[in-house]
């Protein structure tokens, strides 16, 4: 699943150092749900202007649901973008 957090760059990083059940992850790959920041973390040596021409918004975020209840993950993604 891939959404764009309002706010950018500093919206996106401040939720995905927020999140607590969800592990932070650049491979999505795991029994374990896993969520990555691409514009702070994999593509954070690319400009702005190279991420906006590769479709990498600054507030994109990637998550790979895992095992986890849907609770906790409903309340962790809760807490780090509300």
């Amino acid at each position: 699943v891939a959404f764009e957090v309002k706010g950018g760059l500093e919206a996106g990083a401040r939720a995905y150092d927020r999140l607590e059940v969800i592990a932070r992850a650049v491979s999505l790959g795991d029994v374990r749900s896993l969520i990555t920041h691409p514009a702070s973390t994999t593509h954070a040596s690319m400009t702005p202007e190279q991420r906006r021409q590769a479709g990498i918004g600054e507030g994109l975020m990637r998550l790979s649901v895992g095992i986890e209840d849907v609770e906790d993950l409903d309340a962790d993604l809760d807490r780090a973008l509300g």
